[in-house]
């Protein structure tokens, strides 16, 4: 039963590179995700770490909207052990700032999947459906400023910091608070095409 996707909407995009498949959520996904959610080392640039009752609610959010979009924050699955890693994807940006409307690209990895190239290699598959299978114009990602794993990354996916794009994410609350100050990376169509 494990096996069986949490909804069973059709057109569900689900990409693959050479390891890795990005899929809909399943319920086999939540004891590991919710281990993720748990490492102090993984939320390290988040408020905090998640209770698994929370983890749950994410991962059902997540899963209900892929299943209304058909993509989304897909589960990454290790295709050589079907073992799930995180997740990986597009998400449209829920908050108001001096960038959205947007669609961000995002992730969040098992510290024991870290240093594979994973992330990189599931994000260019998140983007390659972005551009070439949504037709989107661009696509962002942020992260708390002190995050250098992540903007390594968007860095490697051929995202550029935008100079003047800095801002306080809103559910932080408090500007004052260490993870508040946020950088913001884009990267358009045509950047992609150019890298293609």
């Amino acid at each position: 039963m494990d096996d069986q996707p949490l909804t069973g909407e059709p057109d569900i995009t689900e990409p693959t590179t050479a390891r890795l498949r990005l899929r809909q959520w399943r319920p086999g996904d939540h004891a590991p995700f919710a281990e993720l959610n748990a490492d102090p080392e993984v939320m390290e640039h988040f408020p905090s770490t998640l209770t698994r009752d929370k983890s749950d609610r994410l991962a059902e959010l997540i899963a209900d909207r892929i299943g209304d979009n058909g993509f989304g924050m897909w589960a990454v699955e290790v295709i050589e052990t079907g073992e799930f890693i995180g997740f990986t994807g597009l998400n449209t940006v829920t908050f108001d700032a001096h960038f959205t409307p947007a669609v961000e690209i995002g992730w969040r990895l098992t510290r024991k999947a870290w240093g594979h190239g994973y992330a990189t290699e599931a994000a260019q598959a998140a983007l390659a459906h972005a551009f070439e299978g949504l037709g989107l114009a661009e696509v962002v990602s942020f992260t708390a400023t002190s995050n250098l794993r992540s903007q390594a990354v968007m860095t490697r996916l051929g995202m550029t910091k935008d100079p003047h794009g800095d801002f306080h994410h809103p559910a932080i609350g408090d500007p004052q608070h260490p993870l508040s100050l946020h950088v913001l990376y884009r990267i358009s169509a045509g950047q992609w095409t150019k890298r293609r």
